[in-house]
């Protein structure tokens, strides 16, 4: 009895400690062969406690498959690292912030408004020796897993993690479900306005200029950015070696190419249906340098400039004397004939 009551009683103060709970939800569910899923990742924490930080790490059985990731809803808004399925390895990985720090959904709010990411599974088809009532299959978090509290140290918060179960029927999918396809198929809305922010300090990119940007997309979810930096009409002296520059597929942080910033700066952001949003960051005048391309092309027009004067002298000098000897042998000729 005395045995009991202690472990009740380390049970519930163990519960009293833990800071964070990150979950995934459903927790059980059953996949038909063929279809497709989604289980949400998403975070609870402790009234007292406020949340800005995840270092994810998942990992899942081989008889199920991660076909998509989707960020649409995420609470968080910036990513260290995307969500990133690694097949190989089984494991999907992913860290990112919350600006501010998350302290729970507002009570009364019945918007599950705690998620953090959005996995896409699908069962395999029919296989050989697979029993009548099926496999079941596990997502679980990985114990590097981590929760960093919102109190300026980057402490670890006490959390605890739960995972998925999955029973793969036996029988397959009557219409073969795929419920995220469907939501790419009726996306039509391009990714939410975002603006391009300058940065450059002395800590990061070898004093380099870099852009920041980040946005969300509430249906099928961002799929990638791109960048690309078009010279400015006074880049190139009239014009010269002037070319339209290619989209780069770029993520935030990105360090420009251009440092002398007399580029147009553009990000395009671009859903998993395709749809897209493009910003535009046009450098202050007063930021701008001269570049070391149109150095080097000043160089070359002034050479060029001093070379034709140098021929434009030589030339009139050599017409000046030929001129001369013309006249002084004309004179010669005429004392001659008297």
């Amino acid at each position: 009895m005395r045995v009991l009551f202690l472990q009740t009683l380390f049970f519930c103060a163990a519960l009293q400690v833990q800071a964070a709970t990150l979950y995934m939800d459903p927790n059980t569910a059953e996949l038909k062969r063929g279809d497709t899923m989604a289980i949400s990742v998403r975070l609870d924490t402790d009234e007292e406690e406020c949340v800005n930080a995840i270092d994810g790490v998942i990992t899942y059985s081989e008889n199920i498959q991660p076909v998509d990731i989707s960020r649409g809803n995420s609470i968080m808004s910036l990513w260290v690292e995307e969500p990133t399925i690694n097949k190989d390895n089984r494991t999907i990985t992913f860290a990112g912030g919350i600006p501010n720090g998350y302290c729970g959904r507002i009570p009364g709010d019945p918007r599950l408004t705690n998620n953090i990411v959005d996995l896409q599974f699908q069962s395999p088809g029919l296989q050989i020796g697979s029993s009548e009532s099926g496999n079941e299959v596990s997502v679980d978090f990985a114990p590097e897993t981590q929760i960093f509290l919102n109190d300026g140290f980057g402490t670890i918060a006490p959390a605890v993690f739960f995972g998925a179960k999955i029973n793969l029927a036996r029988e397959a999918g009557g219409t073969q479900l795929n419920p995220w396809q469907d939501i790419i198929v009726n996306d039509e809305q391009p990714p939410e306005k975002f603006s391009i922010t300058l940065e450059r300090t002395t800590n990061a990119y070898s004093n380099n200029y870099f852009i920041v940007f980040n946005t969300t997309d509430k249906q099928s979810g961002i799929d990638h950015y791109e960048v690309i930096e078009e010279p400015l009409d006074t880049k190139n002296l009239f014009g010269w070696g002037a070319e339209t520059a290619p989209w780069i597929t770029a993520k935030s942080p990105y360090v420009l190419d251009d440092q002398s910033l007399n580029s147009t700066i553009r990000v395009r952001a671009l859903d998993k249906a395709g749809n897209e949003y493009i910003a535009t960051y046009v450098p202050e005048e007063a930021k701008r340098t001269v570049s070391t391309e149109n150095i080097v092309i000043i160089g070359v027009l002034i050479a060029l400039g001093a070379l034709v004067i140098a021929l434009c002298v030589g030339t009139v000098a050599y017409y000046r004397k030929k001129k001369r000897s013309m006249h002084s042998d004309s004179e010669e000729i005429v004392d001659e004939i008297e």
